[in-house]
């Protein structure tokens, strides 16, 4: 007969045994885990190397394109605006390189850049708006007959620019004289809403904002420019809206031209102008015949082609 004592210490050496048992084979998956994760980790960093290695091929192939592109772009915009004036505008968060790469392309191209002006914090900042209404309405010139439609005042900015700032497209006559465009420009820029270095004396053909790479998705920035862009366009003979990337995802001004009816077909938009190929195609777009339906070039969600072939000369 088994006693107590014996029956007690059986089965402490099972639990023993078990313990045991547990352990090891707790050693061995750990041991198995371990291996698993190492390699895992050396996969992992293999492939992160891999990509870091495609990533700066791919820079210093963009970068050989650019500079091909940058080397032809005489070749390739000379003589394309030799018959037009351009007016540039600028938003606030538009990059100075862009700025200047547009209006070297600009003068590569023979275009007349009649004045760059900046739109201002104030111009695109929502509380500023009433203030702005009550500055726009004070100096638009007599008899001039503003778009019944243009109501916000990024649109109302907009169209009184264009009235005073950019020839009739269909009769190529000014719309305002030299002193009502004086009288807008200096008003705006004492008012704090625009920003240049020299005023505007003379009408342009042709419109080109520049714009960055996207706005805060809690502002209304996007909405504004986007707005004034195509108030802009339907007093012009073609205007080009032009960023960066971002100014097409989202909230940014590209994004909404695209995605809105008509701008989408009237407004020509460019999302990398940060490249010399987006410069080369905001100018190759503002040759276009103004009858022709707006292009969306660029790499960002809803364009359509990266950029267009140059007209015969």
């Amino acid at each position: 007969m088994i006693s107590l004592r014996n029956h007690a210490m059986t089965i402490a050496t099972g639990v023993v045994a078990l313990a045991v048992g547990v352990a090891l084979g707790s050693h061995t998956l750990g041991a198995d885990l371990l291996a698993d994760l190492d390699a895992n980790r050396d996969q992992t960093r293999t492939e992160l190397v891999e990509a870091h290695a495609r990533a700066d091929s791919l820079q210093v192939q963009v970068a050989a394109a650019d500079a091909f592109i940058a080397g032809s772009a005489a070749r390739v915009l000379g003589g394309t605006l030799a018959d037009r004036s351009v007016l540039m505008f600028t938003t606030p968060d538009a990059d100075p390189a862009d700025i200047d790469g547009v209006n070297r392309a600009l003068t590569a191209s023979g275009a007349t850049v009649t004045g760059r002006i900046g739109l201002t914090e104030s111009f695109i900042d929502t509380a500023q708006s009433d203030r702005m209404r009550s500055t726009l309405t004070n100096v638009v010139p007599a008899g001039a007959q503003l778009r019944t439609d243009a109501i916000d005042e990024p649109s109302l900015a907009g169209d009184l620019l264009g009235v005073t700032m950019l020839l009739d497209p269909t009769t190529n006559q000014p719309r305002a004289t030299a002193p009502e465009l004086a009288l807008v420009a200096t008003t705006l820029r004492d008012g704090g809403f625009l920003t240049y270095a020299d005023a505007p004396t003379k009408q342009a053909n042709l419109a080109v904002v520049v714009t960055g790479a996207g706005v805060a998705s809690d502002t209304d920035a996007g909405v504004t420019i986007a707005r004034f862009a195509a108030s802009i366009r339907a007093r012009a003979m073609g205007t080009v809206l032009a960023g960066r990337l971002g100014a097409a995802e989202g909230n940014g001004p590209i994004a909404l031209v695209r995605a809105a009816a008509p701008t989408a077909t009237t407004v020509t938009t460019v999302d990398n102008i940060d490249h010399e190929i987006g410069r080369v195609t905001t100018i190759l777009a503002l040759s276009q015949p103004a009858t022709q339906e707006a292009g969306r070039f660029g790499t960002g969600p809803a364009a359509t082609t990266i950029t267009l072939v140059a007209a015969p000369r």
